[in-house]
């Protein structure tokens, strides 16, 4: 249960904050934050509160939430459903700490201290569409920051931001289907209508009674209809169906002047281009999104645990990996693969996990397809295959996942990743391995979620980066810290991608190379070319149209080149 202030504990909040802040600088067009002479007031404040019933709540960081209870278990704070009801809470925690802010503000489990980091001073608890309409409404008229939150599975930090009034849209969990879905007089077929705040596993479980299927991907606690669609979408059902923003038939959205508009393939086209693919949290607050539903079907999970005894071995492994990266396009089937070093500093053993979803396909199918890449592996020299299991069933039992495991200090990095580089240099991933992992690389996640349907939908006419066309996988870099890290190793954590790993990894995907947003690097020198690629310059033209004053800013998002890096002040 979430404590929700009172109007009073509200106004005492906000005359602390507004007597503890610094104005920020003049001289530029700056958000008002606590100390700003346009900063609502108290009274202001709790007005604001009575029109939405009572649904603005005190924000504040997950540390601070856990201590206020007696603490937090190992569990709760490792649990993405747990952290959803929380408002100020991310799933990666280094996204509420302000470390960069002046001064540092800082919130750590059994810390001395806790400050309100990147965490926003208050959220909107929203239930109704009039709740969202009311919250940026009013942060027009004060000029506030804004951030929108549905779920908080968010790599780039982009669902916070410190001084800022978060639009929380966790409680907006309708479900809609329908047999026959229409747009004008054109019947599309079955579909789902669901709000921002329904998970993929909600989606899936509910799917299931109806026979039905969506294209979703394998975490639990995403929202189908928030940033996920409008980064693209990968799905393990990818290469069979498109990405998610390929069968995205209609959006309800509030706009930045507050209104409710429909966006669809001939009402608000320009919007409905730019909410398939073009970045999370810059067009507005989405309250409710239609997708192509599929008629369900059985698949084969395999999953597969690789030892390699070092980093030679791993990428012997890693090139035969991409020797075999096609031997799934037959039957349209994907894969999650990740390299994990040795994490404890004792051994120079690595593990390669495969999570491979073999569509369509029974047990004794997918067992043919795997037999040349397991027992060519298992020839290897210091290389052996640790476990191989197979499971048959549904395949919304095979998405669907009771929770996510969260709560780290992480950042991630990433690159499409051509078709031509497996099918013309194999070699080459092998050897980018090597190097990646010789350079003290910890984990190296791909994702085989493109090729196929994705590829097929290359005439689609939407903001999805042309490079998902082209590329075969999606490869990720993690890198991660502790809290008790010091902040000058952590800024070097976080520039680690970008100095020392993307140069190597540029091998596999040629410069100017696309990424998928989502799962991606906040710190991109160019993001306009790495996210977008040439279709930039359109979504900057269709954000200055629904969004003029900027109020949707987000880390690398469209017209995020304008502000600063907490999307306070105009540079």
């Amino acid at each position: 249960m979430i404590f929700l202030p009172t109007s009073t504990t509200l106004l005492l909040a906000a005359l602390s904050w507004q007597s503890d802040a610094t104005p920020l600088s003049t001289g530029k067009k700056c958000r008002n934050v606590p100390g700003s002479a346009g900063f609502p007031d108290a009274t202001a404040w709790s007005a604001f509160n009575a029109t939405i019933s009572g649904r603005l709540v005190a924000a504040i960081p997950s540390a601070e939430f856990c201590a206020n209870r007696g603490g937090c278990t190992d569990a709760e704070w490792t649990s993405a459903v747990f952290r959803n009801g929380i408002p100020g809470a991310m799933n990666q925690v280094n996204w509420e700490q302000g470390s960069d802010l002046t001064p540092p503000s800082l919130c750590v489990v059994n810390g001395t201290t806790c400050g309100q980091g990147d965490v926003p001073l208050y959220s909107v608890e929203a239930q109704t569409v009039a709740d969202v309409q009311a919250a940026v409404k009013f942060a027009t008229t004060h000029n506030l920051r804004v951030a929108i939150k549905s779920s908080g599975h968010d790599y780039l930090g982009r669902s916070t931001a410190p001084h800022s009034l978060l639009i929380h849209t966790n409680n907006l969990t309708n479900f809609s289907f329908t047999d026959a879905f229409s747009v004008g007089n054109e019947s599309l077929g079955s579909a789902v209508t669901v709000g921002p705040g329904v998970h993929l596993t909600a989606i899936y479980e509910e799917s299931k009674t109806l026979g039905r299927i969506v294209v979703g991907g394998s975490a639990a606690t995403v929202c189908a209809a928030g940033g996920y669609l409008q980064g693209a979408g990968h799905s393990p059902l990818s290469p069979t169906f498109g990405l998610a923003a390929d069968n995205v038939l209609e959006f309800q959205i509030v706009v930045a002047s507050g209104e409710l508009l429909q966006a669809n393939s001939i009402t608000n086209t320009e919007l409905f281009y730019a909410l398939r693919g073009g970045g999370a949290g810059s067009w507005g607050v989405v309250v409710a999104a239609t997708f192509r539903t599929f008629p369900t079907f059985n698949s084969t999970f395999g999953l597969f645990t690789l030892s390699a005894a070092n980093n030679t071995a791993m990428a012997a492994l890693a090139t035969l990996h991409a020797q075999h990266i096609f031997d799934f396009d037959a039957t349209y089937s994907s894969q999650y693969f990740v390299v994990i070093a040795d994490l404890t500093g004792t051994t120079t053993i690595s593990t390669m996990t495969l999570k491979t979803y073999m569509i369509n396909q029974t047990v004794e199918q997918s067992q043919v397809i795997m037999a040349p890449f397991l027992a060519a592996a298992q020839a290897l020299p210091g290389v052996a295959v640790v476990s191989s299991n197979y499971t048959y069933g549904l395949i919304n039992d095979i998405l669907s996942q009771p929770d996510d495991s969260v709560g780290d200090d992480l950042v991630m990095g990433s690159r499409l990743i051509p078709e031509s580089t497996y099918k013309n240099s194999y070699k080459t991933v092998g050897e980018v391995y090597q190097q990646l992992l010789d350079a003290g690389t910890l984990i190296i996640f791909g994702n085989l979620i493109a090729g196929g349907k994705v590829a097929e939908n290359a005439n689609i006419d939407s903001a999805v980066h042309p490079a998902w066309r082209t590329a075969k996988t999606h490869l990720i870099i993690l890198n991660l810290w502790l809290d008790s890290t010091p902040q000058d190793e952590i800024n070097a954590v976080r520039s680690q991608f970008k100095n020392t790993q993307l140069p190597i990894l540029e091998r596999m995907s040629g410069p100017n190379a696309g990424s998928y947003s989502n799962e991606a690097d906040v710190m991109e020198t160019d993001f306009q070319t790495t996210f977008f690629g040439p279709n930039y310059a359109k979504l900057s033209a269709i954000k200055s149209k629904y969004d003029p004053d900027d109020l949707f800013i987000v880390g690398a998002g469209v017209g995020s080149e304008r502000w600063d890096e907490w999307g306070l002040c105009t540079v």
